[in-house]
């Protein structure tokens, strides 16, 4: 890795095409030509505590990004964790990691793929792309030209951490299935519930019959958006 070799970090990794793209949970990831694939790497951005709310950062920044792209679209909506979905189809998707480096220091990989030119067929859940939604701006360095500016914007308003409340604030605004009932699937079983918020740790807060619950790490599924329905999620 960069940073290992001693890489200071703001560091954008740019591909035409992927040959070993992932996603979460070491999923592949298609990643064929016309698309975005970028990393943003980044070193001691912040307490090793606070490295996970730039998974939020990015979700907020890719977001507006896109929703900017769709001419304001508000069927776009962020996914908890860390996907852009498109009137409940699959868009975009972020995901980070992060090491601990031998000086003790913090070494951060944003990864954020982008549906520009076409996007997966065949999958268990319904996937779009910004040409068939009719953006008029589709390729993929129209995409990173805006994303590689909005978020160096969210990182600054983000200030390391200490800031995190504008972030979530703007993260729920963007919300899909806010308020609505959900399920949450996690290696030792699923849950359903109402989503309520995101906590000051990021974690999905989720009401059921028994309580409260924050959830730290499960695959999320919304209920289908109604038809016909231009109200933000």
């Amino acid at each position: 890795m960069l940073a290992k070799a001693g890489d200071e970090g703001h560091l954008w990794i740019v591909a035409r095409a992927q040959t070993g793209g992932r996603g979460r949970h070491g999923r592949i990831w298609n990643s064929p030509p016309g698309n975005l694939y970028a990393s943003l790497l980044l070193v001691d951005p912040s307490p090793l505590s606070k490295a996970p709310q730039l998974g939020f950062v990015a979700g907020v920044a890719l977001a507006r990004s896109l929703r900017t792209l769709l001419d304001g679209d508000d069927r776009l909506c962020l996914k908890w964790p860390n996907d852009i979905l498109h009137d409940g189809a699959k868009l975009a998707g972020i995901l980070l990691e992060s090491i601990v480096l031998t000086q003790g220091n913090v070494a951060c990989v944003i990864g954020i793929g982008v549906n520009c030119a076409t996007h997966p067929q065949g999958l268990t859940y319904p996937a779009t792309d910004l040409a068939t939604l009719g953006a008029t701006q589709a390729l993929p360095e129209d995409v990173f030209l805006r994303l590689s500016g909005e978020i160096a914007e969210q990182l600054v308003l983000w200030d390391e951490g200490r800031s995190f409340e504008s972030i979530r604030s703007e993260w729920l605004g963007l919300a899909g299935g806010l308020g609505t009932r959900i399920k949450v699937v996690q290696p030792r079983g699923e849950r359903e519930g109402f989503f309520r918020t995101i906590d000051s740790e990021g974690r999905l807060i989720l009401e059921t019959s028994e309580g409260l619950h924050a959830i730290e790490a499960g695959e999320v599924f919304l209920q289908p958006r109604p038809k016909g329905s231009l109200a933000a999620l």
